[in-house]
């Protein structure tokens, strides 16, 4: 698909999502989208806890998972109320704030339960490899998601326009990155099809969208040429990673 193409069906998307989540039902917008995004996010803890009770699992892997989704949807909340995005801050219907619990967030607890009740592996225990692969992959993925969040909000506090250093030096969307990492763990720690189900619709009907939307606003910034030829939607582009590994060779190879 064209880029063309590509940004064309993401903004049909991006209208009816926005419907959706913050529309749908008409009426008074009376709920603040950020309040329904952090009741899911701090109630993890105590969601996850409850499935450990109710399935009677206290098993490494509970234990791990806990930690893990638990501890992310505090540091959200520390997040939120230190440095909120704005994208958050708006009011939503009622009916706008249900479906966003309903289909995006709300998702993300069946993680804990297929874990929890045995359904994800059959029962069977999560070997250590696969819990320390999941603990790595969540501990980069949250550095790179706050670390850029913070960088975005400071920096736009002192000047509006591109970001082009820092986490945003070869990646235009470390956050979004950051978030695919940090559910991608919860997935790997799981290993059930349906996370993979859930998060693949979520980072295509979501992030992708979102990811689209974004660079067709900051396009009309100067130097948004320069600044997407040389770096990558999500991922260090190969030929800089390339680039990169010939000039390690060049100086090793002087005298």
């Amino acid at each position: 698909m064209s880029e063309l193409g590509s940004q064309e069906l993401a903004q049909r998307l991006s209208s009816l999502t926005r419907y959706l989540s913050q529309d749908i039902g008409g009426g008074p917008r009376l709920v603040k989208l950020n309040h329904v995004i952090n009741m899911q996010k701090g109630g993890t803890f105590l969601f996850v806890l409850l499935m450990m009770v109710l399935f009677q699992n206290f098993s490494t892997e509970m234990w791990v998972y806990l930690a893990l989704h638990g501890t992310y949807g505090i540091c959200w909340l520390l997040k939120d109320a230190t440095f909120p995005d704005q994208n958050w801050q708006k009011r939503v219907t009622v009916g706008g704030a249900f479906l966003s619990f309903a289909t995006v967030l709300g998702p993300y607890w069946s993680f804990s339960w297929l874990l929890a009740s045995g359904i994800a592996r059959g029962g069977e225990a999560v070997s250590p490899v696969v819990m320390a692969a999941a603990i790595a992959l969540h501990t980069f993925g949250l550095v790179v998601m706050i670390a850029a969040d913070a960088q975005k909000h400071y920096t736009l506090k002192v000047k509006r326009g591109l970001i082009t250093d820092g986490m945003f030096k070869w990646v235009r969307h470390p956050n979004y990155l950051g978030e695919m990492m940090l559910y991608g763990a919860y997935a790997v720690l799981v290993g059930h099809w349906f996370p993979w189900a859930v998060l693949v619709t979520i980072w295509t009907l979501v992030f992708w969208v979102n990811m689209q939307m974004k660079e067709k606003s900051l396009s009309r910034h100067p130097g948004w040429a320069e600044y997407k030829a040389r770096t990558g939607l999500l991922l260090p582009p190969l030929s800089l990673l390339l680039k990169g590994r010939v000039a390690q060779r060049q100086v090793g190879s002087q005298p």
